[in-house]
């Protein structure tokens, strides 16, 4: 039912209508489902169809008159905000607002209202309209949507660390069995000493590869600490040639494709051999030991769009690894990079090869990309910044002038007793002096007393109070000239914000390695002091 008043309105209402409010007639009529109402500069209404009044009775439990200044039927609280809206339409402005009306006690839906100017035959601004949906179901609806979009992946996330933390602990039990089980022989009295080497071997292997595994997941998840240089991939690509010819075996054949020309990036170099051989690996496998293999390598300007990611313009060197194998199905392709996702049968790897590529790749500042097709194999390439080259440094050399040894005295600076003592104990076998302070604090305290007395310090990063990479700072800006060498098996600073320049030794480490950076360390400050 359509309200309109047809004669002049008395006392506080306007005279009859222009010949303008035949659209008025026209608009408000053409719905019976939405709300719709005209009102004109006092705010007072001057025409609505029935679903306005009807819907205004539902949320307000009130029934609207011709006449009524309609800012002053709503709450208090609403009608400077519908007052704000009908002025604003007044002026001439044509929106839309969404907004909740009503009273709490009856209803209070959200709407989707429309406002639009009233105009006569000359243009001549004479009120305005107001078009209202209510828009609370489909907004409860899409609530509903997020929620069990919400739900879904979780239940996918905790799908996911279910299948890492089951292939971790799967992983780490078999390698603590061999432990185990090496420790045990080691005790038994009266063992032939052949037999003892074989079990410390055994106990060896077990950390080394534990060491890898963690490296993996750390990868994968972007969490490692890499340590960038300037290095041509040229060079590294043909240094561990003969490796990867090794790794793939007699019936496959290598082809190497590399441009003259330098394909310098700044990147982990380690990292990168790494993810060099995953994928060569993963491409033997896909080939059953058996076809074609190439590595090419190529300077782009952008990395194609692929994934969740856009196209990224920029200078990147692509590395591309091409397999003759049977290829990747399509339902596997998204998740041949996730962390223990495998198609080869157990025992034959850990599934976590391809996701220390995709970390690497990404935490550089890359991108890996899978191309395939059935039956006519893969190609894999790994986008990594391009850079100016550079040329290297010369070798330290791990004596001074004289020949005598540049380390003599260690300030050790950890938290962990346990970690400590061993840690002291193997380099005071290996002819240093070391004095251990068991925090950063008492470390920089050691420095500020006597900094002539130590040759390089070696940290943990994380420890309570002051970081080993705090610690650091504080002693490369007191400009005394002492190196710093830090050691973790997992920090966020590190992961987030790299080594500040310091030399990084990852846990587990065998102590001949601590040596030679040790010594590298404090050949470089002999060097820069001569």
């Amino acid at each position: 039912m359509l309200r309109v008043p047809k004669e002049p309105i008395s006392g506080r209402r306007r005279g009859r209508m222009s010949t303008g409010s035949m659209g008025l007639w026209e608009i408000i009529g053409q719905s019976d489902q939405s709300p719709i109402c005209a009102f004109d500069h006092e705010y007072r209404m001057i025409a609505f169809n029935r679903a306005h009044s009807d819907e205004f009775f539902r949320i307000y439990g009130y029934r609207v008159q011709i006449g009524d200044v309609f800012p002053d039927l709503f709450l208090p609280e609403q009608a400077d905000v519908i007052r704000g809206f009908m002025t604003r339409a007044l002026l001439g402005e044509v929106f839309n607002v969404t907004e909740e009306f009503g009273d709490p006690e009856l209803n209070k839906p959200y709407w989707d209202i429309s406002y639009a100017p009233l105009r006569d035959a000359h243009g001549t601004i004479i009120g305005a309209f107001h078009h209202a949906k209510d828009i609370s179901a489909r907004l409860r609806a899409e609530a509903a949507l997020r929620e069990t979009e919400d739900a879904l992946r979780q239940s996918q996330k905790m799908e996911a660390v279910g299948q890492l933390t089951g292939g971790v602990a799967h992983d780490f039990n078999n390698l603590l069995t061999i432990v185990q089980s090496a420790v045990e022989m080691l005790k038994l009295p009266n063992q032939k000493e052949e037999r003892r080497a074989r079990y410390v071997g055994a106990i060896g292997e077990a950390v080394g590869r534990a060491s890898k595994l963690t490296q993996q997941l750390l990868a994968f998840a972007r969490r490692q600490a890499l340590k960038p240089t300037v290095f041509d991939i040229g060079g590294n690509i043909r240094a561990i040639d003969e490796m990867m010819r090794t790794l793939v075996g007699s019936r496959i054949s290598i082809e190497v494709d590399i441009p003259d020309g330098s394909f310098a990036v700044n990147a982990d170099t380690n990292q990168f051999d790494t993810a060099l051989v995953n994928m060569v690996a993963n491409a033997r496998d896909a080939m059953g030991g058996a076809g074609r293999l190439k590595i090419s390598a190529r300077a782009v300007q952008a990395i194609p769009a692929l994934r969740e990611r856009p196209v990224i313009q920029g200078d990147f060197v692509a590395v591309t690894i091409t397999d003759t194998g049977a290829g990747i199905e399509q339902g596997e392709r998204a998740r041949i990079f996730e962390p223990f996702f495998t198609t080869k049968p157990v025992g034959h790897g850990t599934g976590l090869g391809l996701s220390q590529v995709f970390g690497f790749a990404r935490q550089s500042g890359g991108d890996i990309q899978v191309e395939s097709e059935i039956g006519s194999g893969s190609s894999f390439t790994l986008y990594l910044p391009q850079v100016a080259a550079v040329e290297k440094a010369e070798a330290v050399a791990a004596v001074d002038a004289e020949g005598n040894d540049v380390v003599r005295c260690v300030l050790v600076v950890e938290d962990n007793a346990e970690v400590a003592a061993s840690t002291v104990d193997a380099l005071d076998q290996l002819g240093f002096t070391t004095v251990l302070a068991t925090n950063g604090v008492e470390g920089l305290k050691e420095v500020k007393a006597d900094a002539a007395r130590f040759d390089v310090v070696f940290s943990d990063v994380v420890m309570p109070g002051m970081t080993g990479m705090e610690m650091g700072r504080a002693i490369r800006e007191m400009n005394v000239g002492l190196p710093v060498v830090l050691a973790s098996g997992y920090s966020h600073v590190l992961a987030a914000s790299g080594t500040d320049g310091f030399e990084l030794i990852q846990k587990p480490y065998s102590i001949d390695h601590v040596s030679r950076v040790l010594r590298r360390a404090a050949g470089t400050r002999i060097r820069e002091a001569a």
